[in-house]
């Protein structure tokens, strides 16, 4: 039976979705963080439009319709504790990216990976170095455990400054790399990253680089390698990555990283044991299944991207090159005026990323939605 979300919900009963809802169709804690439920604006869309959210970098398009179903075949398996499907989903990934299942450590998303590194290799004495801005869940944990944290800021063209990353590395109990980056969308090839990673290992005798690869499936650049090998390789390498982005899963929570089993052992200790639940994990497996389903999204991305890049250059604003599924543009202005103005009307973009007050970030969202999006933008940015 193909099942839609509308069919699926309905199976569920009406009391059931409407608990199930928020569960299939979550959005990610960044924006509930940066206040986003007090800024949301509770007038009527005045073009009666239902909300947009380009905020959060979630795939629009949600998990493929194979894993809607997989979760309602694993209903049944919802009393049991999910070390089984846990397990199955080890070595779905494994297979996938034809390593052992030893060399794969999972997370509720990749956010618990990348708080679990800087649980287990950072401490008062090694600190974290990563760079500003960038996604800020290391440095936000590194802080609560009170942890140094070295933030190294943006080159030109808004790219890490991998030559200042390494040049802090010496002292660092872990080194964040994004790449692509959030919020920037910018990507440094294979050449540059290999290089500052053996610069960095080279620079310190301890500290673990953790490479963060949430986006890796949206690149389009020929050149693009994943650093999964040299993980394999290296014991103080991590790779991190997501079922959130490219399948559309970030209301399930999906993530994992791939690394040397001696690695991962260490980081394991810090993991909620049997961190993914049966229905998440069973959406998981399915997707790496469904044939071509990361190209085609990957395509649409770029497609539909390209469309808002040009509705942006053609009215002289700077984008920046992106490798993922959001842009930032510089629209010349204070964004947080704009952000506003866009909320009034029923469009959510980014946050402020200081410094880069006049860019603001824009999830790449449906079709018909970055259709409605830019006619928004339009009017705003010409009044």
């Amino acid at each position: 039976m193909s099942l839609t979300r509308r069919s699926f919900l309905g199976a569920l009963g009406a009391g059931s979705a409407a608990t199930a809802l928020p569960f299939i169709t979550a959005r990610g804690m960044e924006p509930v963080s940066a206040g986003y439920r007090e800024l949301r604006s509770s007038r009527p869309n005045p073009l009666g439009l239902a909300e947009i959210r380009l905020d959060s970098n979630e795939n629009p398009y949600g998990p493929a319709p194979q894993a809607l179903e997989a979760i309602q075949g694993m209903f049944s398996e919802a009393c049991r504790y999910p070390d089984v499907s846990n397990e199955k989903l080890i070595s779905a990934i494994a297979k996938h990216l034809k390593v052992k299942d030893e060399n794969i450590l999972l997370g509720q998303g990749s956010s618990e990976i990348l708080r679990v590194a800087v649980d287990t290799f950072t401490d008062p004495s090694r600190g974290l170095v990563t760079a500003s801005p960038t996604f800020e869940l290391p440095t936000n944990r590194a802080r609560v455990l009170g942890v140094p944290v070295v933030e190294t800021a943006l080159a030109p063209g808004l790219l890490l400054d991998l030559d200042r990353m390494t040049d802090a590395s010496a002292s660092a109990g872990l080194v964040f790399l994004c790449n692509p980056n959030n919020p920037t969308a910018t990507m440094h090839g294979p050449a540059a990253v290999k290089g500052a990673l053996d610069r960095m290992l080279a620079a310190s005798l301890d500290s673990v680089i953790l490479v963060d690869e949430a986006y890796f499936e949206y690149v389009t650049r020929a050149d693009h390698e994943t650093m999964i090998p040299l993980a394999l390789a290296n014991p103080r390498i991590v790779v991190a990555r997501t079922f959130s982005k490219v399948y559309g899963m970030a209301g399930l929570r999906v993530g994992y990283a791939v690394g040397q089993p001696a690695t991962l052992a260490r980081m394991a200790r810090n993991v909620l044991v049997n961190n993914i639940n049966v229905l998440a994990a069973a959406a998981a497996w399915t997707s790496l299944s469904v044939p071509g389903h990361a190209a085609r999204q990957q395509a649409t991305n770029t497609e539909v991207k390209g469309t808002t890049v040009r509705f942006f250059e053609s009215r002289g604003y700077q984008v920046v090159p992106s490798e993922a599924n959001f842009i930032m543009v510089d629209i010349q202005r204070p964004m947080q005026g704009f952000r506003q103005a866009c909320r009034d009307r029923g469009v959510m973009v980014g946050r402020p990323f200081p410094p880069f007050d006049t860019h603001v970030r824009i999830s790449i969202g449906t079709g018909e939605e970055m259709r409605q999006a830019t006619e928004v933008f339009g009017q705003i940015l010409q009044g």
